[in-house]
């Protein structure tokens, strides 16, 4: 099985490349998915007990969450202390119930795969990008976002051009959403015949759940 990571920075467009890849048959593993699950449930506790006032009704809630630790570099590596093991595990049990189904292609989509080291658990890197001018008009469109917002989850993101630099492929979803699909079949086409990978034991080991 081969295994592309997918990332980009905000903005970008990096979710509705991740659906063009669901689209075309690809199982997708989404980081920001599996957060949201563990914010909705076994992840609530874990958090609201290392910064109190972050939750309600048993779920975290991400604006306070953010208010914590967005601008704080102490805050923010405890907070990844606890999200990071959680959402790996979610990832290689994907990776091995995909792995039984034959599947030839998977995706991880991972925001900060490069600021984490990921890309050593990937085959190829796909980066989604666009201008740096349409990426702020899209996410200052967004609710509750500001500058200083997006100035502070920039800070914690390796700049667009490192990451291109970086990149076996890249999608610019700076045009039409059928042209990220056809760049998104484009892709495809050269995996075809690139080599995969097999599950280590130890992934497997977590897959069945022992």
């Amino acid at each position: 099985m081969l295994i592309l990571g997918l990332t980009g920075s905000i903005g970008m467009g990096k979710s509705a490349t991740a659906r063009a890849f669901a689209q075309a048959g690809v199982p997708v593993h989404e980081a920001d998915g599996a957060v949201h699950r563990l914010y909705a449930g076994e992840g609530a506790a874990i958090v609201e007990a290392a910064f109190p006032g972050t939750t309600a009704d048993g779920k975290v809630d991400r604006d306070k969450l953010a208010l914590q630790v967005l601008g704080n570099p102490e805050a923010f590596a405890r907070l990844e202390a606890i999200v990071h093991p959680l959402v790996r595990e979610s990832e290689r049990r994907f990776l091995v119930e995909a792995a039984s189904r034959g599947v030839r292609v998977a995706v991880l989509d991972i925001p900060l795969l490069f600021e984490t080291g990921g890309e050593a658990r990937v085959d190829a890197v796909v980066v989604v990008s666009a201008s740096l001018e349409l990426q702020r008009e899209r996410v200052l469109g967004r609710s509750a976002m500001t500058e200083a917002r997006l100035d502070a989850i920039l800070a914690k993101q390796m700049p667009d051009a490192e990451k291109r630099y970086r990149a076996h492929f890249i999608v610019d979803t700076s045009r039409s959403l059928d042209s990220a699909r056809a760049q998104v079949r484009g892709i495809l086409r050269a995996v075809a015949v690139i080599p995969g990978r097999q599950l280590s034991p130890a992934a497997q080991e977590v897959g069945e759940g022992r």
